[in-house]
Order: C-alpha cells, then sequence, then structure tokens
C-alpha cells in the first residue's frame, strides 16, 4: 500500500474484485480475509475519490480536503434536495446515531431514478456527503459500502490536521505520483491522482528546480518527463503476473502503450458482437514485458476457472507464453479456490496454451 499510495476499488465480480488484484500481482498467492479485515481497519485506511473510488491509507486523509471542501452537489443531488427539502440533515442525523450505515439501511426515499446506474434519493446523499467529507466509509467482506462519520473513523491528529492547503497538498502528491510510478511524463503524473494537468504541471516543474524530482528526457515521449531521483532500474526484470483491469501500471492507457507497446481497452460495457478480446480481459505480464492477455471467469458453481479466450502479442514466443501463463493461470485458480482450469476456443494463444496445460 504504502509502495502504491492506493488501490482503486470496482464492484465487478466477474473475476476476482479488482482491489485484491495489485496484492496478488506482486505479492503471490495470500488470505484475502486477511486483506479485507486489513483493509476495512477504521483509523487504518479511508475511502475516497482519489484515482476513481480508491482506498488510502488514513495517513493521507488531510490531503484530499480541498476536495471535499470544493465538491459541488451534483444536479440530480440539488434536484433530490429540492423535491425532499432537509433530508441530507436527516441522512447525516441517521448516521451519527445509528452508523456506521449501508444504504440498504437508511431511512430515506428508495426510488431509482434510471433502471440501471440510477440511483435512490438516500443512495445519491449519502454519496454527496461522502465527496463532502461529512462521511466515510469502509467496506464489509461482500465489498458493500458501510458510511460512518470521519469522527468514528479517522484518528482526531488526522483528521484536525490543517497544515494542507490546496496547493500544498497537490505538491505533496504528485512529489508521491512520481514516487509511485517511478518515471513519467506529467500527464502521467496528474493522472495518478486524477489532478488537473494546468495545476500539476509548474508543481512538477518546481519541484524538479528544487532537486525532489528529475527532469528527463525520454526517446518517443512528448515532455516533460520526471523521474524518481532515488528508483532503481534493474538490468532484468524476472516473473509473472496477471494485471487488474484498473493496477496502477496500466490505469492509465497512454502510459501503458508508451511502455509495452500493449493498446488495452477494457470491453465490460462493449457489445458482446463488437468485443475484440472478450468481457473482462486482465494483461499478462512476464518478465517486465506485457506478452498477452486472457477473458477470465470464476465459475464458482462449478469450482472451475473459465478462460473462454487467450492472446499473445505478435512478437512474443507463443511456446514461452503459453507456458508461463498455464503455471499463472493454476496457481490463479488455486488461490481462488478453484478446482480446474476450463479453456475456452478463441485467441492465437489457446492452442499452446492447451498443450501447456496437459
Amino acid at each position: 500500500m504504502k509502495r502504491l499510495g492506493l488501490i482503486q476499488l470496482d464492484s465487478v465480480n466477474v473475476c476476482a474484485r479488482s482491489h485484491y488484484m495489485p496484492f496478488y500481482s506482486r505479492l503471490g498467492p495470500y488470505k484475502r480475509e486477511a486483506l479485507d479485515a486489513w483493509i476495512n481497519t477504521k483509523g487504518r485506511h479511508f475511502e475516497y475519490w482519489a484515482h476513481e473510488a480508491s482506498v488510502m491509507s488514513v495517513e493521507k486523509y488531510p490531503l484530499w480536503r480541498w476536495k471535499m471542501q470544493e465538491w459541488t452537489p451534483y444536479k440530480s443531488v440539488r434536484a433530490i434536495l429540492k423535491e425532499h427539502p432537509g433530508l441530507d440533515t436527516a441522512v447525516l442525523k441517521q448516521v451519527q446515531d445509528r452508523g456506521p450505515l449501508s444504504v440498504r439501511e437508511l431511512e430515506a426515499p428508495k426510488t431509482r431514478n434510471k433502471p440501471w446506474w440510477g440511483h435512490g434519493p438516500g443512495k445519491l446523499v449519502l454519496e454527496s456527503l461522502f465527496a463532502k467529507g461529512q462521511l466515510t466509509a469502509l467496506r464489509t467482506d461482500n465489498f458493500r459500502r458501510l458510511y460512518d462519520v470521519p469522527e468514528r473513523s479517522i484518528p482526531a491528529s488526522i483528521r484536525m490536521d490543517e497544515s494542507y492547503d490546496k496547493h500544498l497538498a497537490h505538491r505533496q502528491l504528485l512529489l508521491d505520483a512520481v514516487r509511485h510510478v517511478g518515471i513519467g511524463t506529467s500527464k502521467d503524473l496528474a493522472d495518478y491522482f486524477r489532478l488537473k494537468i494546468g495545476i500539476a504541471s509548474p508543481i512538477l516543474a518546481q519541484l524538479a528546480k528544487e532537486g525532489h524530482i528529475e527532469a528527463v528526457a525520454v526517446k518517443g515521449w512528448k515532455g516533460p518527463v520526471y523521474r524518481d531521483p532515488s528508483a532503481q532500474c534493474p538490468r532484468a526484470i524476472r516473473g509473472n503476473a496477471l494485471l487488474s483491469p484498473f493496477d496502477p501500471v496500466i490505469w492509465y492507457r497512454d502510459r501503458g502503450e508508451r511502455l509495452f507497446q500493449f493498446h488495452y481497452r477494457i470491453e465490460i460495457y462493449t457489445p458482446k458482437e463488437k468485443r475484440k478480446h472478450g468481457y473482462y480481459v486482465l494483461p499478462f505480464m512476464l518478465d517486465g514485458e506485457l506478452v498477452g492477455r486472457v477473458d477470465l471467469k470464476a465459475d464458482r458453481k462449478a469450482g472451475v476457472l473459465r478462460v473462454p479466450a487467450a492472446f499473445v502479442q505478435e512478437e512474443q514466443s507463443k511456446a514461452r507464453v503459453a507456458k508461463a501463463l498455464a503455471t499463472e493461470l493454476e496457481r490463479f485458480a488455486s488461490w481462488m479456490g478453484l478446482g480446474s482450469v476450463g479453456l475456452g476456443r478463441k485467441g492465437n494463444l489457446m492452442r499452446p496454451l492447451r498443450k501447456a496445460l496437459k
């Protein structure tokens, strides 16, 4: 957590929830219930809109006060409060008196405003209070969000720390971003904590001028580019890993293409007939390169890790990638509590992968 700075959250549970994957990719198999307990301990971590919905060490809480203070309720929330005057005050009081609460436990109108993505008034007001910092949240082991007041979740010494104004918070977040990525363009670094590039660029230039980070040039990259002076550059990288679609290595797609010549797009929201690689596709890293991708689905009822599709990059050895991926899929299936790996038929890696799994 310290090395990455934050872990992005996502509700999709086709395979493994996204927040489990960065730890697995770097550490190998571990007990997911232990991670749940560790991440969701009050006073240790908190959730906020950093790189999308993310969980971070609680020490980073003061760095986001500026965003909480600047948050403006969405049009839908303003409409709800016009229709239900005082609902925000009533919701906040319920959490204060009865919290932590899930949206299901909240006494508030629950009519959804749209059939799929829509949320009821209570949920939207909870989310608005969360974004403004009047509420914070942790997750249960089934990923249900529990809202609570910061007074019960954030240590007082951290909650009351007002040493970071907006400029100082941006400065620290950008300095952290350089440490987390090692090297990146201004856009790479601003994207890590989803900061505006117009604000980030002059701060990065100043950090470089002061010697905190190093301004460098990388062939083929549009500058400016900055490097962490303490970053290690190994002679070789060995090992393999499946990456979540929301892993920091690839979540900024432009950077992934520059580093690995690997074009990647998640196709969950693409109509089935238009998908190129599959529904929930995970990139496969081997010895420091992104060499392929697999569409994965955890068939928990049957106890099988389904692999509907597998693809290898054109310049890679199919036999080498298939051998490494077969080992990784078996390890991943075991970690997920699945007894076997079931292969489909789609993709230019499927035949050598089938052979490697025998």
